[in-house]
């Protein structure tokens, strides 16, 4: 039995994960760490978060603490073998996980981006499955991604690699990035800056809830300003894609997150505009969405 855990910057999700890709009991805690000044602290606060996730999935199915065979672990950022690194919202620099959490499980624990592992999860057994050259992107608070090409995750010795969200779009005057640079495609199609953006631009209520901008923008699609502001998302959005399909030349591409949610908005435009930029205009790319949906990083957690 493999325990398969995602950690995000505002949450926690733990899943029991069979040997076929199937979640058989998962734990999910909203956490905030806001008022916490002492990195010690916070660090104690996410592996007693963990602890007590796998203690209650434990009494759900029965099993014991001596059947778990790996624990898999899904983390923001660019985790090493061992440590989790720079989860601002969590106040964790760089924390050896791995070594506290092998003093408390005896089995194997291992590490990776959680764009790579939900990548991971869906051309094993979700959407990407079919497809031997395929990218994966998760467009939510961030782009997260992982590229496959001959069936093979692509993986660089030194770091995670392959950040795709971190492509620049905009070289002048481009909009700042948490990674320091200007111009990134996150900053222009992460759906975090989309509703940040709709707020702005269509003079909504700051205190909006996303699932309230969603219900705003299909209520008034037919609107000139709406409109505009959707094909202005696109074109940012067939900019990076198109960059994307030129380097790796896939298959198919995959969309994961809260992206998503206006999949029937974006998709059919950006495949009228992705032709633009695409260099071989005569390849077909298929633009498919994820199966897995939130599950996806637990899945591939599992299967590093």
């Amino acid at each position: 039995m493999k325990i398969g855990i995602d950690i995000g910057g505002s949450h926690i999700a733990t899943g029991i994960v069979d040997y076929g890709g199937k979640i058989l009991a998962k734990e999910t805690l909203d956490i905030n760490l806001s008022d916490i000044s002492s990195t010690k602290a916070a660090e104690e606060i996410l592996v007693n978060t963990i602890n007590l996730q796998i203690e209650k999935l434990l009494k759900k199915t029965n099993y014991q603490v001596d059947d778990i065979t790996k624990i898999g672990i899904a983390a923001p950022g660019n985790p090493t073998e061992s440590e989790i690194k720079n989860l601002v919202n969590l106040h964790i620099k760089n924390f050896n996980i791995k070594e506290k959490l092998e003093k408390i499980y005896n089995t194997k624990i291992k590490i990776k981006n959680d764009g790579k592992c939900a990548g991971i999860a869906e051309k094993e057994y979700g959407a990407l499955r079919p497809y031997k050259d395929a990218v994966f992107l998760c467009i939510g608070t961030g782009v997260g991604s992982a590229v496959f090409l001959n069936n093979e995750l692509l993986e660089p010795r030194r770091a995670s690699g392959f950040e795709l969200g971190h492509i620049i779009i905009e070289k002048d005057n481009g909009i700042k990035c948490n990674c320091g640079n200007k111009g990134c495609f996150e900053t222009y199609v992460s759906m975090k800056r989309f509703k940040k953006n709709a707020i702005e631009k269509l003079k909504l209520p700051q205190g909006i809830k996303s699932e309230e901008v969603q219900q705003y923008i299909r209520t008034n699609i037919e609107k000139l300003e709406v409109k505009s502001f959707i094909n202005t998302y696109v074109e940012n959005l067939s900019v990076g894609i198109s960059n994307i399909i030129n380097i790796f030349e896939p298959e198919a591409i995959c969309f994961g997150g809260s992206f998503s949610y206006y999949d029937d908005i974006f998709l059919p435009i950006l495949e009228e505009k992705i032709k633009k930029y695409q260099f071989n205009k005569d390849d077909d790319v298929r633009f498919v969405l994820s199966k897995l949906k939130n599950d996806a990083g637990i899945i591939g957690a599992t299967e590093i």
